[in-house]
């Protein structure tokens, strides 16, 4: 179609003829990047690449968001392979490049159009795509998008207006990737599950203090995961890292975000993020998740260029290293796949080793403020400055356990609610057509359940302390049975260990569990407590042993009733017992 005919038709249908332009240029590039255009803008540009390349590029939706926007993704690719089967068959890698996850830091869609305009016209990367697959999501959080105003983002130097961080249900998406509460998040997985990639970046802007570096690139897995794929994470971040600051960026490769609030002088930690983040899911799968975060006070246009520039290194790298980078994730899976019987950190934190780093930042005074009262800081931007400043990035793993042989044993009940986790992540399970009786099974009870004061993402978050210990498994038909022998036994593990910290339990999804369903009357305990006490001689000297040893014990009644009515028969035994059960036998 001519172009004068494609903007009469785009305009008939309702859509911003800006998207007809024969050199497919955004609003942003139209406007200086002083604006950013609507999600209409978003629609339109997505088919407009395809009907200009059809030979290299698809513009699919991959999902519907809850006020009935499309989800729209690109596959862009030289080589033809624009299916995820042909660039499975192909052995093709993928690169996701997702874009406004927090639609407020849109930085990542208007420099990925212009970036696959570019490449496909050939201006960049000569060859780049014929190497590999490009699948990119311009804007995840469609509906966050356009809630769309000025100060949105009260922290960031531009564009005029801009969407909201969360989704129309207010879900923060980049809380949600192993959760997957929102209908956003599972179709963002089913798009996961179904192209496989090896890498993703995930597009974000900082808040936080006024400092010089434009850029921080931070990955893993390079301190966690599969040890083996870490040479692929170090390659790919250290790589990024090496490449914009030959092209005059200032990056640094932590997230720099101080320890203390407002107070350049606390340094920095690093740290590893749980799945509940893109960064920290994707090495869980055994790929490669790369977080891009430009410095909110740094012009548009600035962001908008490091972004590009990320993006094109990274695609020049995956171009490079892809063979290599794709055998060492496929010996990650295979190695995953006989992690039964051993020990798996769930977390990681930071040593207490310092070192002291040159960090590019502005004079600042730290005053008592007129208005709030407190501390502030008031940064010079006139004055640049190198600050001195301790930073603690030696990462060992903190929790950690013991995996089954064999795997995870799903009582009927919570069946439906567990498999919906297991589908949305694509991890393999059975279900029990037949009774399984497992003798040699293993039970986990807390002995301390600590609930949030507080919702976080609607759930009422659940710390638990205890063990697994021996104890005979029923399970009946229509039960699952989840093998720990599968290449995402990492996340399988993250999703169903009770005190992995974004586990089901620890979102709040077995609370039902740790809450006492059955009391005992104190005038009926106290009762009980005398016959106990007299015919058990034994029960009766550790009464008294610990209203001896322990002042809190024996100043509380209800903690001395409990001490009985915990040994007598009317004892509810499922109370703190987590229901999901785990063995060592492999069905």
């Amino acid at each position: 179609m001519r172009p004068a005919l494609l903007a009469v038709a785009l305009l008939a249908c309702g859509l911003p003829a800006i998207a007809a332009s024969p050199t497919l240029q955004t609003v942003a590039e139209r406007s200086g990047y002083r604006e950013t255009g609507r999600y209409d803008e978003v629609v339109a540009l997505c088919e407009a690449f395809q009907r200009a390349y059809p030979a290299s590029v698809r513009c699919f939706d991959f999902g519907t968001t809850p006020e009935g926007r499309p989800m729209k993704a690109m596959a862009v690719s030289t080589s033809g392979a624009l299916e995820p089967r042909t660039a499975q068959a192909r052995g093709l890698p993928v690169v996701l490049v997702q874009g406004g996850i927090h639609a407020g830091e849109i930085d990542g869609k208007d420099a990925g159009f212009k970036l696959v305009r570019d490449l496909l016209q050939g201006k960049v990367g000569a060859g780049l795509l014929d190497r590999q697959v490009l699948l990119f999501v311009p804007v995840f959080n469609a509906d966050g998008h356009e809630n769309f105003r000025a100060w949105n983002r009260p922290n960031q130097r531009g564009p005029a207006e801009m969407g909201f961080r969360v989704t129309a249900q207010r879900y923060n998406l980049n809380r949600d990737y192993v959760k997957a509460d929102s209908p956003e998040m599972q179709a963002m997985l089913g798009l996961v599950n179904a192209w496989d990639p090896l890498a993703m970046l995930d597009l974000h802007v900082t808040d936080g203090a006024k400092f010089q570096h434009d850029i921080s690139i931070t990955g893993e897995p390079t301190n966690s995961g599969d040890e083996g794929l870490r040479e692929a994470g170090h390659a790919l971040k250290d790589g990024i890292i090496a490449k914009l600051a030959a092209q005059g960026s200032k990056p640094v490769g932590f997230y720099p975000s101080f320890v203390e609030d407002d107070n350049p002088a606390s340094g920095f930690v690093h740290g590893v993020s749980t799945p509940r983040f893109s960064n920290g899911y994707f090495p869980l799968r055994n790929r490669i998740g790369i977080l891009v975060e430009t410095h909110s006070w740094r012009s548009y246009p600035e962001r908008v260029r490091a972004t590009y520039d990320t993006v094109l290194d990274a695609l020049e790298l995956v171009a490079e290293n892809g063979p290599r980078w794709q055998q060492l994730a496929r010996d990650a899976d295979a190695r995953a796949s006989t992690l039964g019987g051993t020990w798996l950190p769930l977390d990681y934190k930071a040593t207490d080793k310092v070192r002291t780093i040159d960090f590019l930042g502005y004079a600042y005074t730290r005053t008592p403020s007129e208005v709030s009262g407190a501390l502030m800081t008031r940064y010079d931007e006139s004055k640049p400055e190198v600050w001195k400043l301790p930073l603690r990035d030696e990462l060992v793993p903190g929790t950690t356990i013991t995996l089954p042989r064999g795997g995870y044993l799903v009582p009927q009940a919570q069946a439906v609610a567990v498999a919906r986790h297991l589908l949305a992540h694509g991890l393999q399970f059975r279900v029990l057509t037949s009774p399984l009786r497992d003798d040699q099974a293993q039970a986990f009870v807390a002995d301390r359940v600590q609930f949030s004061p507080g919702s976080v993402e609607g759930h009422q978050r659940t710390t638990l302390t205890g063990a697994w210990t021996p104890q005979p498994a029923r399970i009946a038909a229509g039960g699952l049975y989840v093998p720990i022998a599968q290449p995402k036994a990492r996340l399988l593990a993250n999703i169903l260990e009770p005190q992995a910290p974004d586990s089901m339990a620890a979102w709040g999804d077995f609370n039902n569990a740790f809450e006492q369903k059955e009391y005992m009357e104190g005038y009926v305990a106290e009762e009980e407590a005398r016959k106990m006490l007299a015919r058990d001689p034994a029960l009766k000297a550790e009464f008294e042993r610990r209203l001896k040893d322990d002042p809190a014990f024996a100043g509380s009644p209800g903690a001395r009733l409990e001490f009985f009515y915990r040994r007598h028969p009317a004892w509810d035994p499922g109370t703190n017992r987590y229901p999901v059960m785990r063995t060592d036998r492999v069905y």
